[in-house]
């Protein structure tokens, strides 16, 4: 598994260790989803902003719990002690409303992303709340250009409409529109969706024109008369009399329906894999590592064991690891069982075990006892004897020394004609799914009409409702040969055995990838442009395709996942980094809940 961003989505010694506190903390993606937030971001994130925050937040609160949330804010900033205050929790602590402060965030936006999630899911488990203010980072003196597409970025990691305030003090109506509008391109590269817009700092004279400026906008507007907000301890009666004007000139059922039909969809990578690890932990399993003297292996299963989101044997010593844990500055790794090879209460039946499975292979006691010195075998044979829900390994053994034993031992499931290795491309706003890539050379029509199946099921595991695409270099006959005869056939016999699953094929990626070239190569056709799982013809199609576009478009890939076995095992790459490892780990748990 690869990370285009250096694997730091999720893990680095100083973030974990910053975060740790909140690991039990549990946000799915249904719940975000079906809670009510509004998130506030300004390209000045003033005066005006505040009043805006101040106002919302005292107007939400009237209507129903509502929890304040500071993604990027420092903590000596008066502002966040004042909202939460004017919230429906105002005795909960202002430190667990905060993410990160401004210049940790600057710094790398990547992992405060993630540490920002982290952070929401303590609110969450706080407060339980019924609506979040989500308030964006404050002025500062200074610049960063990429601060305000953070402020976008993580409204989109968290699913939240965005509402912009935006300053007319010194602009003209025009002005204050191009403002909006280049506002507007920022939120939505980002992935987020912009719900509405507040103008502030609007003197009397000057809402007439701003109202008629902004007339034919395709989204709502208020303007909001200029007002001093005042954080003082003593100006408690000063913030009470803006939050009336506010409520006077905003009409906040308005604001609610707003927000409610802006509600993002989409599913960033860091949303991902921050929904992976909430439905692990919410069913935990028990994974193997065999590799228990790899530094990478115990690194990640820390992580893991310090927020429980499974429950991990390591094959090896139990002393040795603990000590080079120690050396690290691993705290958790005692939540883990270790297996020693040697354990003969273990060992034994596992060699019987094994003689039984491989008896058509004359397999003998002695064989198996040689057999069972490779820790991958011996991890499998965990799993097979049930003490283990699955497996992950490969960070120092190849490919071949993790899917052999899984293939002779595990086998595959009832049914199942082959394993095939899929990838989880998390792209800026959504997730697809991308087989073969790792395991079958050249897969016959059967066979790759057992992928496409195959992948469809993973789809559904990780909540993607799948839309499958046969590739091929044909769209629905418009070449020939027969590498396109072998798709039209998968595709047929796809069908037959899939009949509610929507498939298209033979289909070019560009046609199964863009509506716009769909309506032209592919017309009509109901699947065409909307797939979402993606069966190439060759491992050599599948595995040159997913790493082109991992590494032209930046998105992540996740995987592969071993498609087909009765029990999950999942391989890694041996570059792989601790984050990767901990992705892996998660989602070889979520496989084993199916």
């Amino acid at each position: 598994m690869r990370s285009p961003h250096g694997g730091r989505f999720l893990y680095t010694g100083q973030g974990c260790e910053q975060s740790s506190h909140q690991g039990n903390h549990v946000r799915t993606g249904e719940d975000t989803v079906s809670l009510a937030s509004i998130t506030i971001i300004s390209p000045e994130a003033a005066n005006g902003r505040n009043v805006v925050a101040y106002g919302l937040t005292k107007a939400l609160s009237a209507k129903a719990k509502t929890a304040v949330f500071r993604p990027i804010a420092c903590r000596k900033h008066p502002l966040t002690p004042e909202l939460v205050a004017a919230s429906s929790f105002p005795d909960t602590d202002p430190e667990i409303c905060r993410g990160k402060c401004l210049g940790h965030a600057t710094e790398d936006p990547m992992q405060t992303r993630a540490d920002v999630l982290n952070a929401y899911d303590g609110l969450m488990e706080a407060t339980h709340p019924e609506r979040v203010l989500i308030v964006g980072s404050d002025a500062s003196k200074l610049f960063d250009p990429g601060l305000f597409a953070l402020n976008a970025q993580i409204a989109a990691d968290l699913r939240s409409p965005v509402m912009l305030a935006v300053c007319t003090i010194g602009r003209e109506p025009g002005q204050v529109m191009k403002t909006v509008a280049a506002c507007r391109r920022t939120i939505e590269a980002q992935g987020a969706v912009l719900a509405g817009v507040f103008i502030t700092g609007c003197q009397p004279e000057q809402k007439a024109p701003l109202t008629q400026a902004f007339q034919e906008y395709d989204l709502p507007t208020w303007t909001v008369s200029k007002m001093d907000f005042d954080t003082a301890p003593s100006a408690d009666q000063a913030r009470q009399a803006t939050s009336q004007t506010f409520q006077q000139e905003v009409d906040v059922d308005q604001v609610l329906k707003a927000a409610e039909a802006a509600r993002p969809k989409a599913t960033t990578p860091i949303a991902f894999q921050n929904d992976l690890l909430a439905k692990a932990r919410a069913d935990k399993k028990t994974i193997v590592l065999p590799e228990g003297r790899e530094d990478r292996i115990i690194k990640a299963a820390d992580y893991l064991l310090a927020r429980n989101i499974v429950d991990l044997i390591i094959v090896g010593d139990k002393d040795s690891i603990l000590a080079r844990g120690k050396e690290l500055g691993l705290n958790n790794l005692d939540k883990a069982t270790f297996q020693p090879m040697d354990d003969e209460q273990v060992l034994a039946p596992m060699v019987d075990r094994l003689c039984q499975l491989r008896a058509k292979k004359g397999m003998t006691p002695e064989q198996a006892r040689k057999q069972l010195a490779d820790p991958s075998y011996f991890g499998t044979m965990l799993v097979v004897l049930g003490k283990a829900d699955g497996l992950v390994s490969g960070s120092i053994n190849s490919t071949a020394n993790t899917v052999r034993p899984a293939l002779q031992v595990i086998k595959t499931k009832p049914g199942a004609s082959l394993v095939s290795g899929a990838f989880l491309m998390c792209f800026p706003d959504h997730v697809a799914v991308f087989a073969d890539c790792a395991i079958n050379l050249n897969p016959s029509s059967e066979q790759l009409a057992d992928i496409a199946i195959q992948s469809a099921q993973t789809a559904r595991s990780f909540g993607v409702d799948p839309r499958v695409g046969m590739l091929s270099y044909s769209t629905l006959g418009s070449g020939k040969g027969p590498d396109v005869d072998l798709v039209e056939e998968a595709t047929r016999l796809a069908k037959e055995k899939a009949p509610d699953l929507p498939i298209v094929g033979p289909i070019q990626f560009d046609a199964a990838w863009s509506p716009t070239v769909a309506a032209t190569k592919a017309k009509g056709d109901p699947v065409a442009g909307k797939v979402n799982v993606f069966v190439f013809p060759s491992l050599s199609a599948g595995n040159i395709g997913y790493k082109a576009v991992q590494r032209t478009s930046g998105a992540l890939a996740i995987g592969p996942v071993l498609q087909g076995l009765n029990k999950p095992v999942n391989d890694l790459s041996r570059g792989a980094l601790v984050a990767d490892i901990i992705n892996t780990v998660a989602l070889t748990a979520v496989e084993a809940q199916d």
